[in-house]
Formats: structure tokens, sequence, C-alpha cells
């Protein structure tokens, strides 16, 4: 046993400690060819960043080119709503005469109105359908057809969609903007008077049904140029002739359909 522990101990110390191999410096030809793979991975990185960019220019572009064709033909709130300019105040005519306007024939110089054909069962006739991405309005007539509308439309963050009945009808409407459209349009410095008598020139045009459970109405206008654009607060707007039209049409009670 004594022989044997002696042995134990005599290995234990002429065991040999053998040291890790020592790193090896990269050689030249190496430094070089991982130079190289870090310059081509920048090359690409660089070319996908610069691939993103043009990219992002070409939809900016198309964006504006898009913008630009969809616009209407007028520039801010005052001329698309009024036909005027920023900052002209519109006064209530206290020697209004509603008959005055009755021989008017330039603010119905212009229709939009066609019939068409319809097929869809589900809308009763005398009913009104508005498809907002179509800046159309139909009114179904049965047997198979409709009559379509020009319209104008909510702009972004004022569109709706759903469905209500016509719950009264006035002509050359009187128009009295809600208290937090004009606070709005004032703190971007669009002057909007409290009242306005109706007339050619009220934004309401020659006649207006008003739809039921909301604050909007299918009206006319005094600005043309803005049917078949998004430039309204939520109403849906029609050229003169053509609200007219459909004012004799529909009844109190019609239903109304709007979809976005």
């Amino acid at each position: 046993m004594r022989k044997f522990t002696a042995a134990l101990l005599v290995a234990a110390f002429t065991t040999v400690i053998v040291a890790p191999p020592a790193v090896q410096a990269a050689t030249p030809q190496e430094e070089e060819l991982l130079l190289k793979k870090k310059k081509k991975l920048a090359m690409k990185k660089k070319k996908k960043a610069e691939e993103a960019r043009k990219l992002a220019l070409a939809k900016k572009q198309k964006d504006k080119v898009l913008a630009a064709s969809s616009a209407p033909k007028c520039k801010g709130f005052m001329q698309c709503v009024f036909g005027t300019k920023r900052g002209v105040r519109l006064e209530r005519n206290r020697n209004f005469q509603t008959a005055s306007f009755a021989g008017t024939t330039s603010v119905f110089a212009k229709k939009s109105r066609r019939t068409v054909a319809w097929s869809e069962t589900k809308y009763g006739p005398g009913s009104i359908i508005v498809r907002t991405p179509e800046r159309a309005l139909y009114y179904v007539l049965g047997d198979g057809k409709a009559i379509r509308y020009a319209v104008g439309v909510g702009r972004e963050g004022f569109q709706w969609s759903g469905n209500s009945t016509i719950v009264s009808k006035q002509e050359w409407p009187s128009w009295t903007p809600p208290k937090v459209m004009i606070e709005r349009e004032a703190a971007k410095g669009h002057i909007i008077p409290a009242f306005m008598e109706g007339g050619p020139g009220n934004p309401l045009g020659a006649r207006a049904m008003y739809i039921g459970g909301t604050i909007f109405r299918v009206h006319g206008t005094n600005n043309e140029a803005s049917i078949g654009g998004a430039v309204s607060s939520g109403c849906i707007r029609m050229m003169n002739a053509d609200v007219v039209d459909l004012y004799e049409r529909v009844k109190i009670g019609s239903r109304i359909y709007v979809y976005q």
C-alpha cells in the first residue's frame, strides 16, 4: 500500500503541464481577404440603402401625382365651399327674397345625371345610394334602372357610412354652421359667418335634403368645380341642376345608404 501511494505521488509531481497553443497571428494574405469581405459587405449595405431611398422617392412622387389628379379645382376651405377667396367675409343679406332667385339660370348651368342599369334588388324604388369612392349618388327608379349623379363627398377625416332616412327638405336653404366648425376653421384663419341666408351664394345651393340622425345633408353647391372631389365636412353635395331634379323625386322617409 505504501509503495502504491508513493507511486501516485511520483506520478503527480512528474506530470507535464501542457500549455494551450498560442493564437497564431493572421497572415497578410488572410488580413487582405478579411478586408475585402468587409468592403464587399459595406457595398451591399450601401446599395440596399440607395435602392430603399429610390423606392421611397418614387412612392412620394406617385402619391403627389395621385393627389394632384384627385384634388378639386379650388384652393383652400373658403374657395372650395363658398367659391370665394380666403378672408372674404360673407354677410347676411337682410333684403333677401327667395322668390327673386326663381329665374336664376347661371347656377343651374351644368348637370351630370344619366339613367343607368341597376341590378341590386335589395334597394327598393325611391332609395338613395351614395358610393363615396365612386363619387356617385344613385336614385333607384325600379325595373332595373337608376339615375346616377356625380357628387362631392367628405374630405379625409370627415367621410362616414351608414343608412338612415330623409327627414326634411328645403328649397334655397339657409345655413347655420355648427359652432365646432366655426372654431375649427377660425383656428386655421378661415372666416365663416354664423348664419347665411339661402340663395345662389349660399354653400348649400338650391336644395337640401336632411339625413335623419346626423348633421349631414344632400345639398346643392355654388361651386360646381368641387363636384367629384372630397372637400366637404361630411355632406353630400350636388350640382344645383341635379339636386333640384333629385329633390322633386325624393319623398320624406326615403331610405338613404352611404358607403365608403
